[in-house]
């Protein structure tokens, strides 16, 4: 999308709606606030430029401040449509706790499912490993797992089994985006195969008589459940014998 040119509400700069803070005063200029994609939205923006829907964000008071993993400074709290989350003006990356997450996941699906929207197009460099940094939770301080969401997502997230989901800026955005393609669909298609294959292996070496080669556990799913291929595998495994 071509960024448009607004002005700062506080200096009068001129301003890109890609920008999230004034270049002549520092004055923020945008924040999330779209509570379909979850896109940042141009403070005074009625609606989002992403997917066009009405902003709806309320900033809200917190007596428990929480610092952001990667800037370390207290993020603000604030309810986007339904849903809770915490957010660093200085990063603008997003906290979710993990029943917010669940509630993004199964909505988005739902609308997958209904609208049937075509896949978005990945950056190549969506995924980048030149500068990974592990985190800590802003709950329990410790640090957190490094997880592609389902697998094929292409989008790394901060996750704290226990607590919630750290997202840099704009990677909430781009995971809706996957739900909605239908994503999800296809990452469960692909464990199938996955446990297909185990299967067929498995029978293999029980007709011939061969040892279990010693796998190192798959990777695990994320998509607010832990779906372990490597348990189901060794299940299989028993069953079979």
């Amino acid at each position: 999308m071509v960024a448009e040119t607004l002005n700062c509400p506080m200096c009068g700069a001129p301003a890109s709606t890609e920008a999230t803070a004034c270049g002549h005063c520092g004055a923020r200029l945008a924040t999330v606030a779209c509570p379909s994609c979850f896109g940042m939205v141009f403070v005074g923006t009625k609606f989002c430029a992403h997917c066009g829907a009405k902003a709806n964000r309320v900033d809200l008071a917190d007596a428990k401040p929480q610092l952001c993993p990667r800037c370390r400074v207290a993020m603000n709290a604030a309810a986007v449509g339904e849903i809770s989350l915490r957010e660093c003006a200085k990063c603008q990356g997003l906290w979710l706790d993990a029943d917010a997450l669940t509630e993004v996941c199964a909505d988005r699906e739902k609308q997958a499912a209904v609208l049937g929207m075509p896949a978005p197009k990945t950056p190549d460099d969506a995924v980048g490993m030149e500068s990974v940094r592990y985190v800590p939770c802003p709950r329990c301080n410790g640090l957190m797992n490094r997880v592609n969401f389902a697998r094929c997502s292409r989008v790394i997230i901060d996750v704290c089994r226990q607590h919630g989901t750290w997202f840099d800026r704009d990677e909430l955005r781009r995971l809706v985006e996957f739900l909605r393609s239908g994503g999800m669909a296809k990452s469960r298609t692909r464990e199938i195969e996955e446990l297909e294959q185990e299967r067929a292996r498995l029978r293999t070496e029980r007709l011939t008589g061969g040892a279990a080669a010693d796998y190192p556990p798959a990777a695990t799913t994320y998509d607010g459940f832990d779906l372990a291929i490597s348990a189901a595998a060794a299940a299989l495994k028993a069953i079979l014998k």
